[in-house]
C-alpha cells in the first residue's frame, strides 16, 4: 500500500486546449505544464462531456455522462445518481484524500482527509485569511466576473492559485506517510473574473495577442441563441467588444500564473522525494470563448473552443514523450485510475480505461475513434426574442451566461476524424469539417456531396446515445460486463 503511486489531479477551470505553445499558439502560456506533458502522454483530442462546470466535474468523478448522473446544469448537483465514484474507490484502495481549491461537485469536506475550499471570489466563507487576502477577495467579488482593465492592486501572494498551492503543500506535508495520497489540486482560474497582477498583467502585451478565430458577425450567423447571448453581454457589459485584447491578455496572464504555481507544487514534491512515485494528471473542465464569436465565458453550443480540453498524464506506468490522437473524454479518467490502482470498475461507469494505451499495451483502438458530448437541461429552445424568467434581473450589470435561454433544449455532439456532427431534439443537425473549418462557420449538413459522411456521423451519434443509456439501477438479471468500460 505504501508504495502505490500517489495521484495528483490538477484541474483548471475554463481553460481552452489550444492556448498552449505545444498546440501552436503564438504565446508560450504554460511552459512548465508543456514540459510535464513531454515527460508523459498528452491527448490532442480530449473532450469534456459537457462544457459546464458542475456537470463536467461530476462526470469526471463518477465516470458517467451527465445524462446518467442527472447533473445537467450547475444547479443540479443535488440530482447526482450513480455507484461508488473515484473518491469511494480510492479510499477503499487505501488512499488518503485531499482537496485544495474549487470543488463544485456533490462532495463535501467530510469526503476528504483534509480540504481547503475556494471559489471564484476567494476562499470559502469562514476560512482563515490575512487582511490583504480578505481585501483581495472583496475586490474580486466587486469585479463581478468582469475584465479588469488594470493590473490587480494586490500582492501576488493574495492570488488564489498561490493560496491553493500553499494549502496543498500543507496537506501533503501533514499526510499519513504510511498511505499513498490522492490530491485534487483544483484552481478556479482562468475562469472569470479575468484579472491578474504584475508581472503577469504586462507579460503578454495587448498588441501581441492573437485575434479571435471567429468574428461577432460570424457568431451572430450561427443562430438565435448565439445572437441572444451577444445581446445579453452587450447590454450588461457595453464595452466588452472593445475589451477583447485586454480580456485575452488577462486570460493568458492567468494561465502563466497557474503554470508557475503548478511548477512550485511539483518542485515541492521533488524536494520531498515524492514526485517520482506520483502520477500527475492535468486537465480542465471545459474551455472559454476568449472573444471568439464576439462572446465571453461559455454558454451557447458545443464549439471546439468550449468542448476540447487539455489532458496529459505523467508518472509511473505512463509512456514518456507520447502524443495521442485517440478521442477521449473526462469520463475516462475515473476508470483509468480504477485500473491503475487494481480496483474493479463499478457497474454503471460509462468511461473507458486509458491505462493500457498509457502503458503502451494493446487496446481496442476502434473504441476511441470518436467521442460524444452534450449540453442542455431539456425542454424546447427559447427563441431569441423571448424573455423567459431568468435567475438574474434583465436590468443592471449582473448576469450568468448559463441561463434559461442558453441552456434550453438538448444538443448532442459526436466528433470523429476531421468531422463534427451536432443534433438537437427537434431533429435539426449541423455538420462541420473541423480540420478545414476550425471555427465551425460552414455548415455542410444539407450538402449532397457530404450525404455519406452525414449518415456515418448520425449512426455514430446513435451508437453513443444508446451506449450512454444508464445501466442503473440494477435489476434481477446478471449483466455481461466489459472489463475496461462499455464495449471493452
Amino acid at each position: 500500500m505504501k508504495n502505490s503511486p500517489n495521484i495528483v489531479l490538477i484541474m483548471t477551470d475554463q481553460q481552452r486546449a489550444d492556448f498552449f505553445g505545444s498546440e501552436g499558439f503564438a504565446l508560450d502560456t504554460m511552459p512548465f505544464v508543456d514540459s510535464l506533458g513531454a515527460r508523459g502522454t498528452r491527448f490532442r483530442r480530449a473532450y469534456t462531456p459537457n462544457p459546464t462546470c458542475a456537470p463536467a466535474r461530476c462526470a469526471l468523478f463518477s465516470g458517467r455522462f451527465p445524462k446518467a448522473t442527472r447533473v445537467r446544469e450547475n444547479g443540479g448537483i443535488k440530482n447526482i445518481f450513480g455507484p461508488d465514484d473515484l473518491v469511494d474507490v480510492l479510499r477503499a484502495q487505501g488512499y488518503s484524500l485531499y482537496l485544495s481549491g474549487k470543488g463544485h461537485t456533490y462532495h463535501t469536506a467530510a469526503d476528504f482527509d483534509g480540504s481547503s475550499w475556494y471559489g471564484h471570489s476567494g476562499g470559502a466563507r469562514g476560512s482563515i485569511k490575512t487582511g490583504p487576502e480578505q481585501d483581495f477577495d472583496d475586490w474580486l467579488l466587486a469585479l463581478d466576473h468582469g475584465v479588469s482593465p488594470v493590473a490587480t492592486p494586490f500582492p501576488l501572494e493574495c492570488q488564489l492559485p498561490c493560496r491553493i498551492v500553499r494549502d496543498a503543500i500543507r496537506h501533503v506535508d501533514a499526510r499519513d506517510t504510511e498511505k499513498p495520497f490522492f490530491l485534487w489540486l483544483s484552481f478556479p482560474e482562468p475562469h472569470n473574473p479575468y484579472q491578474v497582477p504584475e508581472p503577469y498583467f504586462s507579460l503578454f502585451p495587448e498588441e501581441q495577442i492573437p485575434a479571435p478565430v471567429a468574428s461577432p458577425e460570424a457568431g451572430a450567423a450561427k443562430g438565435p441563441k448565439w445572437r441572444w447571448e451577444q445581446r445579453l453581454i452587450a447590454q450588461k457589459r457595453p464595452d466588452y467588444r472593445q475589451q477583447w485584447r485586454r480580456y485575452r491578455a488577462n486570460y493568458c496572464g492567468m494561465i502563466r500564473l497557474l503554470d508557475n504555481q503548478i511548477r512550485r507544487f511539483v518542485e515541492h514534491l521533488q524536494a520531498r522525494g515524492l514526485a517520482d512515485n506520483t502520477l500527475f494528471i492535468f486537465t480542465s473542465d471545459h474551455g472559454d470563448y476568449a472573444g471568439d464569436y464576439g462572446l465571453q465565458r461559455k454558454g451557447v453550443g458545443l464549439p471546439e473552443c468550449l468542448v476540447r480540453v487539455p489532458l496529459l498524464l505523467a508518472g509511473p506506468g505512463v509512456q514518456s514523450g507520447v502524443l495521442r490522437d485517440d478521442f477521449v473524454s473526462l469520463v475516462d479518467i475515473m476508470p483509468t485510475l480504477c485500473e491503475m490502482t487494481g480496483a474493479d470498475i463499478p457497474y454503471g461507469v460509462q468511461g473507458r480505461s486509458l491505462w493500457p494505451m498509457l502503458g503502451g499495451q494493446g487496446y481496442a483502438v476502434d473504441e476511441f475513434r470518436s467521442i460524444y458530448a452534450e449540453v442542455g437541461y431539456g425542454g424546447l429552445f427559447y427563441g431569441e426574442d423571448e424573455r423567459p424568467q431568468l435567475h438574474f434581473p434583465y436590468e443592471g450589470p449582473a448576469f450568468d451566461e448559463l441561463n434559461a435561454v442558453t441552456q434550453s433544449g438538448n444538443l448532442k455532439m459526436v466528433r470523429m476524424g476531421r468531422w463534427k456532427l451536432l443534433f438537437d431534439m427537434t431533429g435539426q443537425g449541423e455538420l462541420y469539417d473541423v480540420q478545414a473549418d476550425p471555427a465551425e462557420l460552414h455548415d455542410l449538413f444539407d450538402y449532397p456531396a457530404h450525404r455519406e459522411t452525414r449518415l456515418q456521423l448520425v449512426e455514430e451519434l446513435l451508437k453513443w446515445n444508446i451506449r450512454t443509456e444508464d445501466d442503473l439501477p440494477g435489476g434481477v438479471y446478471s449483466p455481461k460486463r466489459a472489463a475496461r468500460g462499455p464495449g471493452r
